[in-house]
């Protein structure tokens, strides 16, 4: 007697060996996908040549790996995927036990000829090597991509400017009788996954994309879809090396104002904070491009605190050249009272010393030695009269002198004391007080308008963005 194992064993054997084994050649060979089969590589794959391809076309922002404003250069990394139909290719899974898509070479099939209209190099990145086919003919092909693209840079708002930077796709020579091309996703869908996706953005804030399909109106022309990424630059880093630092040194030129103006070192302290805001204007250059329409307003806040430090460095020669027009005055007065003084007491010493000679050849007066008698001196030669008479004119002539200087610092003294200025001492104190107010007010305008500015302009360029 058999037993019942024996048929149940028999029963699943047989079941197995009825299951059916599939692979992707076998899709392939029902197809004649071939390397070397023309009818699915050499032209576009309609049936009837009247009837364009659908191309839909998908964009997500990857990555903004730099924005270069001196030379108008975009780089931002991207992922395309572009879809359509192959009317030759179709096949019923339930053959091929369920298989519905497989993968193929991306040369075996033809391929929309998509470009980028603002791609100034090639793609450094490898492509795809392969595509995805699925059973009813749909072809998908995805690529991430390294763009090198040309971008107008709007820098009246440097730092807080927001750029616009667009990738334009079409198609190289096919015009609408033969590719259609569409988005197939829309302006929130793409920014919401590019978000989700993105990895870095160097300096700059990703806002927003907005999905553009311009339909061509002629057969002629060529549909034509625009990717706009919109960013804002992170402006923290230029606040603090940049706007500070020139607040900074306007800061020091208003406290200059209290270096006394009688001595050089004011207007050297000026000089070289002014040096200093050229060099940050040497770098600003190396930043903004030469080919703005307007001049940025980063620059004008420079330019216009340069101008108002070369004011006050004229302002300081100014005030010193009158300074030192009025002690030249002070010093020519002062030596003329001590010529007059001086040739005064040199009459009155020769007048003297005239005299004492005279007396001395007359007999009148003699030299008193110890130990000699009145009629000794009597008969003292004329000789050793006028020797010490010319010894008294000379001690006379020194006295005068230091008389004459000690006067001389007495009046320099009391000029000092009683803050005696000239003029034009009076008129540099004015000039230097007045044009401290003006200066004063005429930065905390200028400051002013330049913050209303920005603001405006930021909002204004914001509003722009967001339609």
């Amino acid at each position: 007697m058999i037993p019942v194992g024996f048929f149940l064993l028999l029963f699943i054997s047989g079941e197995v060996s009825s299951e059916e084994i599939c692979s992707y050649q076998d899709v392939l060979n029902h197809l004649n996908l071939t390397r070397s089969n023309e009818l699915y590589s050499m032209s576009r794959p309609v049936k009837n040549y009247k009837n364009p391809t659908q191309v839909s076309l998908e964009v997500l922002l990857y990555a903004i790996l730099d924005v270069v404003e001196k030379d108008q250069k975009f780089i931002p990394y991207v992922w395309t995927v572009v879809r359509w139909n192959n009317e030759y290719i179709s096949w019923d899974p339930n053959n091929f036990c369920g298989i519905d898509n497989i993968s193929i070479p991306t040369e075996v099939l033809w391929q929309p000829d998509l470009t980028i209209e603002e791609m100034t190099e090639k793609d450094k990145a490898p492509p795809s090597p392969y595509l995805t086919l699925n059973n009813k003919g749909d072809v998908e092909v995805q690529n991430d991509q390294v763009l090198v693209s040309t971008c107008r840079m709007h820098t009246y708002r440097f730092p807080f400017d927001i750029q616009s930077c667009s990738l334009t796709f079409k198609s190289v020579i096919h015009t609408v009788k033969d590719i259609r091309l569409q988005p197939s996703d829309n302006s929130s869908e793409a920014t919401e996954w590019s978000r989700e996706l993105m990895r870095t953005q160097y300096e700059w804030l990703f806002i927003h994309m907005t999905v553009t399909a311009s339909n061509a109106s002629d057969l002629t022309e060529q549909d034509v879809v625009i990717y706009t990424i919109t960013m804002k630059r992170r402006s923290v880093l230029y606040i603090v090396n940049f706007l500070l630092p020139v607040l900074f040194f306007l800061s020091l030129d208003l406290a200059s104002f209290m270096i006394s103006d009688s001595s050089g070192e004011k207007l050297s302290f000026k000089v070289t904070v002014l040096l200093a805001i050229t060099v940050l204007q040497l770098i600003l250059n190396e930043i903004l491009p030469s080919s703005s329409n307007r001049v940025p307003l980063i620059a004008v806040y420079c330019i216009g605190i340069f101008a108002m430090m070369m004011l006050s460095l004229l302002e300081t020669i100014l005030v010193m050249y009158l300074l030192e027009k009025n002690s030249q005055e002070c010093e020519t007065d002062t030596n003329h009272c001590v010529v007059q003084e001086s040739n005064t007491t040199r009459k009155r010493r020769f007048h003297c010393c005239q005299k004492v000679h005279e007396w001395a050849q007359g007999g009148l007066i003699y030299n008193m030695s110890a130990g000699e008698t009145p009629s000794e001196m009597l008969h003292a030669p004329k000789e050793d009269n006028i020797k010490h008479m010319d010894e008294y004119c000379t001690l006379e002539q020194i006295s005068e002198d230091l008389r004459l200087m000690e006067k001389t610092m007495a009046r320099l003294i009391k000029d000092k004391t009683e803050d005696n200025v000239g003029y034009w001492s009076r008129v540099a104190k004015r000039v230097d007080r007045v044009f401290f107010f003006l200066y004063i007010t005429m930065v905390g305008l200028f400051l002013l308008g330049m913050f209303f500015e920005w603001n405006t302009a930021e909002t204004e360029s914001y509003l722009d963005s967001s339609f």
